[in-house]
């Protein structure tokens, strides 16, 4: 048997352990995409003769550079960051930008290799990448801000493109960050192109661009639902988190008739027994992007609704529920919580938000579990319909990019259902489905390319 044959799971998994010591964010999201995949290339050899998923789970290239800047003291601050390239074989490398102090290169690298997988299933043609930087924004500036931001794309030019590379926003990043950024670029380079996603309408911004992520999970949650003969109208719905995606998607399930009852940041979650309304959501929205205020505030505001100090929201009874915060806050021991509680449908608006125990507790559960690389790939979709109104220099209305983005959101659904099947059961393997599908769509390009 030649060397490029079969290896079992568990060797696949400990080389990629080995060559990504201290990685285990990046380690985990390999692994969840190689427990399905290993079935499903087992009797395709052309796969395994090109290596195809030892060079997907390696990146292109990883690009570490240290960004100084001074603050408003005048005193010279360095922070570290870095540009993760994982595969552009279906298109120009993009994924986001994450300013946050838990930004590391194994995150990048996880949220990259998922980017991959995620892009694919949107069916536009985009590879996967992811950069950040472990800079803070809370509590700066907007001079300090302003000087980061054009600091770090001084040096990150040199990497990226419309036709190379295209970052957008993500945790940190906002409308704010990415002017300074897209400034900066245009300014070194002097060329306007659609360089960076997430922009101002001003200058080259899509519309409902904010509203994609959080609006695509709940499509996707709607259309596992339906599967089923069930709707969101008249469930009880947890959502984590309390940025655009998920006051987006508590908007779209209040919208759809669903009673969402949390909102959580990183000091604990609010829970209004009420139901957030449409106006209370608006509050919640000028609270987290104008005012930059904590949670907590909410339950001073209105009556009824009580703060969780340093607690996730996964206690609370629900039916529905959409992690919306970030990777790894939904452990295994939450995951039996919310199957307990009756709930019915998980889908992801973060990235990786479900650890490797609480993704096997929900497939094993049999409960409807849409991962984040197909529930929320709404924004990465509006972002590359961004890229292509910059290519075309063009803008569509709302009423089109709505309808785009759900029959996008539908698309993915179908590629998860036509490879997620389980035998003898009614509810489909979501995260095999969009592993599969994902997968196969960048392998079987890279086999066109030959060894490159």
């Amino acid at each position: 048997m030649a060397v490029t044959d079969h290896v079992d799971l568990n060797g696949f998994i400990e080389g990629v352990k080995r060559r990504n010591p201290g990685q285990p964010e990046f380690v985990q999201a390999v692994t969840e995409v190689a427990e399905d995949i290993f079935d499903f290339i087992q009797d395709k050899e052309a796969y395994h003769k090109a290596q195809i998923l030892r060079r997907i789970a390696e990146p292109d290239r990883v690009i570490s550079f240290r960004v100084c800047w001074q603050d408003d003291k005048g005193d010279i601050r360095v922070q570290r960051a870095w540009r993760v390239q994982n595969n552009n074989a279906i298109g120009p490398y993009k994924g986001g930008i994450r300013f946050h102090p838990s930004v590391t290169e194994s995150v990048l690298k996880f949220l990259a290799f998922e980017q991959t997988f995620k892009n694919a299933l949107t069916g536009l043609p985009m590879g996967g990448g992811k950069g950040g930087s472990n800079f803070n924004p809370k509590g700066k500036s907007d001079g300090e801000v302003m000087r980061f931001c054009q600091s770090l794309m001084t040096e990150l030019y040199r990497y990226v493109g419309a036709d190379v590379d295209v970052p957008a926003g993500d945790i940190g990043v906002g409308a704010r960050e990415i002017g300074y950024m897209f400034g900066q670029y245009k300014r070194i380079t002097n060329e306007f192109t659609g360089v960076l996603t997430g922009k101002g309408l001003e200058y080259g911004g899509s519309l409902i661009r904010t509203e994609a992520t959080g609006y695509g999970a709940t499509y996707f949650l709607q259309n596992m639902l339906k599967t089923q003969g069930k709707d969101i109208a008249g469930h009880t719905v947890v959502i984590s988190g309390s940025g655009n995606v998920a006051t987006h998607a508590a908007e779209k399930c209040t919208q759809l008739g669903g009673k969402v009852v949390t909102l959580s940041d990183s000091e604990g979650f609010v829970y209004d027994p009420d139901g957030f309304t449409q106006e209370k959501i608006d509050w919640v929205k000028d609270l987290k992007n104008k005012r930059r205020g904590r949670i907590s505030e909410y339950a001073k505001e209105f009556k009824g609704a009580e703060f969780h100090v340093g607690k996730t929201p996964w206690g609370v009874p629900c039916q529905l529920a959409l992690p919306c915060a970030t990777q790894n806050e939904l452990l295994g021991d939450d995951a039996r919580t919310l199957v307990g509680n009756g709930c019915i449908g998980v889908s992801e608006g973060a990235n990786m938000p479900t650890n490797l125990e609480g993704v096997h507790v929900f497939k094993d559960a049999q409960i409807l579990y849409a991962p984040g690389k197909a529930a929320n790939a709404g924004g990465v979709a509006v972002s590359g319909l961004e890229m292509s109104q910059n290519s075309a220099r063009i803008s569509w209305k709302e009423e089109e990019l709505q309808r785009l983005l759900i029959d996008i959101m539908a698309g993915i659904h179908s590629s998860c259902l036509e490879y997620g099947g389980r035998p003898g059961s009614k509810i489909p393997d979501y995260v095999k489905g969009a592993n599969i599908a994902g997968f196969k769509k960048v392998a079987d390009a890279m086999l066109a390319f030959g060894v490159v």
